[in-house]
């Protein structure tokens, strides 16, 4: 008897022990998190101290993980990285002479993951290797589908229930980006109550310090959006509250939000529409070129803050080039070209083309992403055909993805309770209309272009470049109002998207070759293959409009 409670007793403790090395164990690109607390006593710990983890991974590099103040006298570190083995690690303080922050020392392992979520299966976002494209950190191409939740970590949409039912629809449709801002908002005054969440506003008033229990629960919806598999776009804040915190605190505001999800797969896109003063400024809108300084200055301090390099841009306003090159002084601090078109309706496709071409043509060579273009139901009067057409005239002249955007989720509308007029609307305006998010989430653009993305990804569409060359009207089309004609493709497929019912000419074909056509319907998604074409001597071939009528448009897939 006497043996055999010896032998538990043993057992027990190496259980134990097993359980405490288990417990400084991760996974790699999943988050490991530590809490430490000092016993010395800061009157404005926020502002009088910075906390730093040094890892050394296991290859020999170290990385300076900044911390995050949590409240009180307490700080978090949160960690991540692709690479499986054993870490080691050590606090420093600013405050050298704190004996709990400073010098403290551990190790943890990182274990393979086992599972299905590509951003831990594959690894976080960044530029793929011909700078043309994002792809994971493996290699394997991504595919940027974003949907703009600019107001989503605020109040007006409840967490959980519908938080979660917005991202689970999302995800169905094949969205794989959320772009949405880090609580300071745009179109609302500083501290209107439609920008607070259920734990208040993201800063005290006097922009003094954090509130940190906002941003506890800014985590759990972030943290939600990562298990589904998106990745979530970060905006630092709206352009125009650099000038209010000043560039020395929004560097404050930039150092915690990498802290607390710099480990997490992101993205980050420094300031929504960069350029662009204060709604009651005088000579509003304008070009801010100071403004667009000191965002610079703001970008630069995130190069050199973040451990993890994530890709980083900017979203410009819709004022001079509507390029994230016009909204920084420095195109060396950008990852990944940003645009914002304008919204409207047939008016706003020639633009759109326009800047996308000019930024694809442009150098240094950088992904393109046009982060807002045509909102479906903007001012409730743009239909989704025109909210396609910008998907389709974007990704076939070189776009590495494309983000869509509803006009009731942006700014979350709710049944009764709009968001209203921005500051510069006049009083009782009821803004950019009145479409309640939920009615919003199923509006048709959201399904068709995540039926487009479903076409791309048939195809080695990462190996594709524009090629509007490859496609003509057939016959005598005088008519300045029909624009949106666009080829794409490679050797062995092309894609070439028609804007009305009316045949083209495709060119450039070789005639020794057979080639294989199909119609694709940007609607429905359904694909009603035409057989092989004849092609001329000259390398061109006449494809009639198709006869189905569930769209104006429709693509043209031709495959060698």
């Amino acid at each position: 008897m006497r043996s055999t409670l010896l032998i538990a007793f043993i057992a027990l403790l190496v259980f134990a022990g097993a359980s405490a090395l288990r417990a400084d164990d991760g996974v790699v690109n999943q988050v490991k998190e530590w809490t430490f607390t000092s016993s010395t006593s800061y009157a404005d710990p926020f502002n009088e101290l910075d906390v730093d983890m040094l890892v050394t991974t296991p290859a020999g590099a170290e990385q300076r993980v900044p911390a995050f103040w949590c409240g009180g006298q307490t700080w978090r570190v949160r960690y991540a990285s692709p690479q499986a083995g054993v870490y080691r690690w050590r606090l420093a303080c600013s405050d050298a002479a704190n004996q709990d922050l400073t010098g403290v020392s551990g190790t943890f392992d990182l274990k393979p993951y086992a599972g299905d979520n590509p951003l831990w299966l594959h690894g976080p976002v960044q530029v793929a290797a011909d700078k043309r494209h994002l792809a994971y950190a493996d290699g394997t191409p991504f595919f940027w589908l974003g949907d703009t939740w600019w107001t989503g970590l605020g109040h007006r949409l409840h967490w959980p229930d519908e938080f979660q039912r917005l991202a689970a629809d999302r995800k169905q449709k094949g969205f794989t980006v959320i772009q949405i801002v880090a609580g300071l908002y745009p179109d609302m005054h500083p501290f209107d109550p439609r920008g607070a969440n259920e734990a208040g506003f993201p800063w005290e008033k006097d922009y003094t310090r954090i509130n940190p229990a906002y941003w506890d629960a800014v985590d759990r919806r972030l943290f939600h959006l990562v298990e589904q598999g998106f990745t979530p776009c970060i905006v630092g804040a709206w352009g125009y509250f650099l000038p209010w915190l000043g560039v020395d605190r929004m560097k404050k505001h930039w150092r915690q939000l990498i802290a607390r999800y710099g480990a997490l797969p992101v993205v980050w896109c420094a300031a929504g529409e960069a350029n662009l003063p204060w709604y009651l400024a005088k000579g509003f809108p304008y070009d801010d070129r100071a403004q667009v300084t000191g965002w610079t200055e703001v970008m630069r301090a995130i190069r050199a803050t973040d451990p993890w390099h994530r890709p980083l841009t900017i979203h410009p306003t819709g004022i001079g080039r509507l390029s994230a090159r016009h909204a920084t002084d420095d195109v060396g601090t950008l990852d990944f070209d940003m645009l914002q078109t304008p919204h409207g309706q047939r008016e706003a496709v020639e633009p759109t083309m326009r800047t996308v071409q000019e930024s694809y043509a442009d150098t240094p060579v950088m992904p393109v992403i046009n982060g807002e273009a045509s909102y479906e139901m903007l001012g409730d009067t743009i239909p989704a055909r025109w909210t396609r057409q910008m998907f389709w005239v974007c990704m076939l002249q070189g776009a590495a993805g494309h983000t869509y955007g509803a006009n009731g989720i942006w700014q979350l509308n709710r049944r009764g309770d709009p968001h209203g007029g921005s500051p510069h609307h006049p009083p009782g305006s009821t803004g950019y209309g009145v479409i309640p998010w939920d009615d919003a989430m199923n509006l048709p653009g959201s399904t068709q272009v995540g039926l487009g993305k479903a076409l791309f990804l048939r195809y080695p569409w990462q190996s594709f470049s524009p090629h509007i060359e490859w496609v003509a009207w057939a016959g005598d089309v005088a008519n300045p109002q029909i624009v949106g004609l666009c080829a794409s493709g490679s050797d062995v497929v092309r894609f070439v998207y028609v804007p009305e019912k009316r045949a083209v000419t495709l060119t450039h074909l070789d005639a020794g070759a057979a080639w294989h056509a199909s119609v694709f319907d940007p609607v429905s998604g359904r694909i009603t293959a035409l057989g092989t074409l004849t092609v001329a001597a000259d390398g061109t071939c006449t494809v009639p409009a198709p006869a189905q009528d569930d769209a104006d448009d429709w693509v043209v897939v031709v495959e060698r």
